[in-house]
């Protein structure tokens, strides 16, 4: 193909060419996809029926919620289709939808984390302020402010991916994933890359740095609470929030942090596995086992619904 513009559909990558093992995919990857949309949706009603949990830790996990359905719902469902019906094509703007809202739900999601870190911070080192600097529509503009950016930095993405000319529309990856579509290109990306790479470091370093610093000022601050069971509630709502933000961080890294490489091998559906469907999979389970208040805001949820 000779440019860009004479690619209308793209060809993506099938986890196995034998019709059994595809709809033996299908069904795992639904099973996967039911248990991260029950699992968020549950946490986003919990919230949502429970006057207890009307506070800004909780609304931004609701948030969280909402943005991790969005996340593994821009991948999973495409992929089950291509396993049931064995048709590996996507679109153009299909292909496009997939990496813009892909990259505005990873960069909401962390945005809504680091957002997190700050809320924990001032509830556990400025408690009798807490309220003032929380009130509703503070919360309202940092969540606003975050999607801003994140808006922002998709679209960023997306323009510079396809603005590239591709020379082949064949993309070795069951989804649209910007190093696989960079493979495509027909001149010289080494820039683009270094660009796209610079650029996506930097914002989740620096945030990651923000969390660090953050969790220990909250942690010298826990440290300082003479009474056992005070400390014990303090961290009962950050140890949650700090193992999702290293589920997500860890993950990214772990799946992109590899030297680069013209072949393709399975590591690379591993790794996009990992880092698409886990943390939204995993999120909700963390801070419903791991957080009190959810717990009890279940319960109470579940026995009034039988």
């Amino acid at each position: 193909m000779s440019n860009h513009t004479s690619v209308s559909t793209f060809v993506l990558l099938t986890f196995s060419d034998i019709q059994e093992l595809q709809i033996l995919y299908f069904f795992v990857f639904f099973a996967l996809y039911l248990m991260a949309f029950a699992g968020n949706l549950l946490i986003i009603t919990t919230v949502a029926l429970d006057h207890h949990l009307h506070t800004p830790m909780y609304f931004f996990l609701m948030n969280l919620a909402m943005l991790d359905i969005g996340t593994v719902s821009v991948m999973v469902p495409k992929t089950m289709a291509m396993s049931l019906m064995n048709d590996r094509s996507i679109s153009y703007s299909g292909c496009v939808a997939q990496v813009f809202f892909y990259f505005f739900f990873a960069a909401s999601d962390l945005a809504i984390l680091t957002i997190m870190a700050q809320d924990r911070r001032i509830a556990t080192c400025f408690p009798l302020q807490y309220e003032r600097i929380m009130f509703k529509e503070a919360c309202l503009q940092m969540v606003a402010i975050g999607l801003c950016f994140s808006l922002l930095y998709a679209i960023l993405h997306t323009s510079g991916t396809f603005a590239i000319t591709f020379c082949s529309n064949v993309v070795h990856q069951f989804f649209c994933e910007i190093p696989q579509l960079l493979k495509l290109s027909c001149s010289d990306i080494y820039l683009v890359e270094v660009g796209f790479l610079i650029l996506s470091c930097s914002i989740a370093l620096g945030c990651f740095i923000f969390i660090v610093i953050t969790y220990v000022q909250i942690f010298s601050a826990v440290l300082r609470v003479p009474s056992v069971h005070s400390q014990k509630k303090a961290l009962s709502t950050c140890v949650p929030h700090l193992t999702v933000v290293s589920l997500l961080i860890f993950s990214g890294v772990f799946s992109h942090a590899r030297p680069p490489s013209d072949a393709f091998s399975d590591l690379d559906i591993t790794f996009a596995v990992i880092y698409v469907i886990m943390p939204p999979l995993l999120n909700p389970f963390i801070y419903s086992v791991r957080n009190k208040e959810i717990k009890t805001a279940l319960c109470k949820l579940f026995q009034s619904g039988s």
